[in-house]
């Protein structure tokens, strides 16, 4: 008997090694799960085999059953009375039967009108088990629903040859579509089940009536859908589940489940290992929700200002979360001016997307706002996430956002994030370049330069008409891609975008680059809970290296290329990244560039600016006016979209001997007054003069000083009595004021959301 097992092994693994037709290193693990798993599917299989037999023999026991209910006239049981409740009111009297057991081990002579059921689905069970011993296969037809309380009280089952095929999408122009060949007959066989006032179900309606042949054998009626189960038994299901968690796909996982089952058994399809992997999944993330949230609770405690949300499936299993922690909201009120978004990032074992929102602090460096794992890459799902960030980050909305080219998250942004401007990815435009402009620029030799002259287009005007000039001279079909990003020019476009501060960013590479950064703490294995203490390593990482810039910007003074007191003042106000980046335009602007004057007046003079080696048609025009303070505006926008002037400026400011660098050109952002303050005894009001009314982030802001000041006197019993005697001093104050109002009110709630944690039981 050992030999025998041994042969069939050594015969099921040279079988799978030319089903799969490939070999590499990880053939022996999988090679090793088959023959771990060949004998006890092997049993399996005798199980199944011995059930098969037993079903054939009730066959042929019921074929007197089949040809006595086959001759039966239709039965129609009519229930006439209905309660408020959607229920049945029955004037005869339906006798339960037990249907824990759903069997048919019932008396030939019995009939099925007046069954009961305590669920629909043991109805469907037990009408599809006899349809099975009949030669048939069932579906659900509908259900219908009470119009005040939405509850089910009839479902109807129908042989699966019910009806006929409707035939959608008929061809205006007279073509005729391909399509499968008809399956429907128009079969009037059916069950219908009907709810009772106590809950259960009974059978009010049965016709039994075909007017198509019934299959004879159980090989030809395992092949109707509703007999074909072999993929949701213990066995196969737990086959699956190994070769899934071994890294094989469904289309392999097919393969080799269909090569070692019975051959009474139906074939496994590709997408039924999906849907056993996606079950599988979902239980696991289940199991892993509790550690989740502890995992956010447990922060809660230590950090009063996290954020966390989740969003559940019906059965209480997580379908969307988004989290952020106190720091990372203290650092959006400084940074929170440009947002990266993106979804192309797995790396969790449940294939769900990990999307930060990922920013740029004073030194140029990648930050995190927020992190969110979702279930799918839909705009539902976006626009709750979007809301959710929006309620963490106080209201406050973004200037500009910069996502992929992907239609789902547009929607959500124009919802959510109206006011805020939109920019696709220039890395993945590029990308796409690449495929679609292919064809022309084989066809056309001179197609590149125009098309890179149209995109760097300085201004809307000439934009419109070098695009007249391509679109005419290749002959662009209306649905091209290139047409189509044309409509869309507004998100991309560089003569639509010099308005908009991007602090330097223009691409997903922020995004991109902390994705290399969570590489080294987060793979494809980790488990939901084990995430999230992995994000808090890799952030913690990353702060640990805002904090080194600090260090190295407060404890060094940088090397000058000049003694102007505007490349001393740069010096003294910006990080040390952000000063070497000044210091780049400030050498071009010395060395470099010249000039020519195209107008002047008494309000302001006009140049032309640029370097000798380079044709004056890609000169840059800049604006001087004669104001005090001095106002300079360059056609390159690099200040508008940067945050720094550009060398043609500061050529230009140089030149009209002005003698420091206006303070509106140092944008805080860019500077050691925005780093983050642990010990800090105040944080700024930033929206303390708001009309409205005070909003979410200065109440954050009142209660973090609030939380700081009794952290800084708590080690006084002095000193604590005297922040609590400001306090009641306070708050009697503002009683009176009430008073005098007219209108004493309690103070509002802080809402869940901004609190330590939430949960979105949506």
């Amino acid at each position: 008997m050992l030999l025998i097992e041994i042969k069939f092994c050594i015969q099921t693994l040279f079988f799978t090694i030319h089903l799969f037709d490939f070999w590499d290193a990880n053939i022996f693990l999988l090679l090793f799960i088959i023959v771990t798993l060949t004998i006890h599917i092997r049993s399996v299989s005798g199980l199944l085999h011995t059930q098969i037999k037993m079903m054939s023999e009730d066959i042929y026991d019921n074929i007197t059953l089949e040809n006595q209910v086959v001759d039966q006239p239709f039965e129609t049981h009519i229930i006439e009375d209905v309660d408020m409740n959607g229920h049945f009111v029955s004037s005869s009297e339906n006798e339960d039967v037990n249907d824990i057991d759903t069997g048919l081990e019932y008396d030939e002579d019995e009939s099925i009108m007046g069954k009961v059921f305590n669920t629909p689905k043991n109805a469907y069970t037990f009408y599809n088990r006899y349809a099975f011993l009949h030669g048939f296969g069932i579906r659900t037809h509908w259900g219908y629903k009470n119009k005040t309380t939405k509850d089910v009280y009839r479902k109807m089952y129908v042989c699966n040859k019910q009806g006929f095929k409707r035939l959608k999408g008929a061809s205006s122009c007279g073509n005729t579509k391909q399509r499968r060949r008809a399956l429907r007959t128009g079969c009037e066989a059916m069950l219908r089940i009907s709810k009772r006032k106590d809950g259960k179900w009974f059978v009010d309606i049965f016709n039994d009536t075909h007017n198509h042949e019934l299959s004879i054998t159980p090989t030809k009626v395992m092949k109707h859908r509703s007999h074909a189960k072999f993929h949701r038994s213990m066995a196969c299901k737990s086959l699956m589940v190994e070769f899934g968690q071994s890294g094989l796909k469904p289309s392999q996982i097919k393969k080799a489940v269909n090569a070692i089952k019975s051959p009474y058994e139906a074939d496994v399809t590709s997408k039924q290992c999906v849907d056993v992997l996606s079950e599988q999944r979902r239980n696991y993330k289940g199991k892993e929700f509790y550690g989740l949230i502890k995992h956010f609770q447990d922060k809660t405690l230590v950090d009063t200002n996290q954020y966390f949300v989740v969003d559940l499936f019906e059965d209480g299993s997580p379908r969307n979360i988004f989290w952020a922690d106190g720091r990372s909201r203290d650092a959006y009120t400084k940074f929170g001016d440009v947002v990266v978004f993106d979804v192309t990032y797995m790396t969790n074992k449940f294939k769900m997307p990990f999307s930060p929102f990922i920013g740029v602090n004073h030194h140029g460096q990648s930050i995190l706002f927020g992190g969110a794992l979702l279930e799918n890459e839909k705009e539902e799902t976006f626009k709750w996430l979007f809301e959710h960030f929006l309620k963490c980050m106080f209201e406050k909305y973004p200037s500009a956002i910069i996502t992929d080219q992907d239609k789902a998250i547009g929607n959500a942004i124009s919802k959510v994030f109206p006011n805020t401007r939109h920019r696709f990815c220039a890395w993945h435009i590029k990308k796409h370049e690449q495929v679609h402009l292919r064809p022309l620029v084989a066809r056309y030799s001179d197609f590149k330069d125009s098309y890179k002259s149209w995109v760097k287009s300085d201004i809307i005007e000439e934009f419109e008409i070098k695009w007249e000039g391509i679109r005419d001279k290749y002959n662009l079909e209306n649905k091209s891609w290139l047409t189509e990003m044309y409509y869309q020019r507004k998100h991309w476009a560089k003569a639509f975008l010099k308005d908009v501060f991007f602090a330097g960013m223009t691409t997903s590479g922020r995004s991109e680059s902390i994705h290399s950064f969570f590489d080294g703490f987060v793979n494809s294995k980790t488990m939901l809970n084990e995430f999230v203490v992995q994000y808090d390593k890799a952030v913690h990482s990353r702060r640990a290296a805002e904090e080194d810039e600090d260090f190295k910007t407060m404890n060094s003074k940088p090397v000058l290329f000049s003694v102007h007191p505007i490349e001393a003042k740069a010096s003294e106000c910006y990080t040390r990244k952000m000063f070497e980046a000044f210091k780049k335009e400030w050498i071009e602007a010395m060395g470099n560039l010249t000039h020519e004057t195209l107008s002047k007046s008494t309000e302001k003079i006009k140049y032309r600016v640029g370097q000798l080696n380079v044709d004056k048609m890609r000169w840059r025009i800049v604006t001087f006016h004669f104001l005090n303070p001095v106002n300079v505006k360059c056609s390159c926008a690099k200040f508008e979209t940067y945050g720094i002037l550009c060398k043609h400026s500061l050529y230009v400011i140089k030149k009209r001997h002005v003698e420091t660098l206006p303070d509106h050109y140092i944008l805080p952002r860019w500077t050691l007054d925005s780093r983050f303050k642990v010990d800090s005894n105040n944080i700024g009001l930033e929206e303390i003069n708001n009309e409205n009314g005070v909003g979410a982030l200065t109440e954050w802001c009142v209660r973090a000083n609030y939380n700081k000041a009794i952290e800084l006197a708590r080690d006084s019993s002095f000193e604590i009595r005297k922040l609590n005697n400001f306090l009641v001093k306070f708050l009697e104050d503002q009683l009176s004021r009430k008073k005098a109002k007219g209108h004493l009110s309690h103070p509002r709630n802080q809402t869940a959301e901004t609190s330590g944690g939430s949960r979105d039981l949506n």
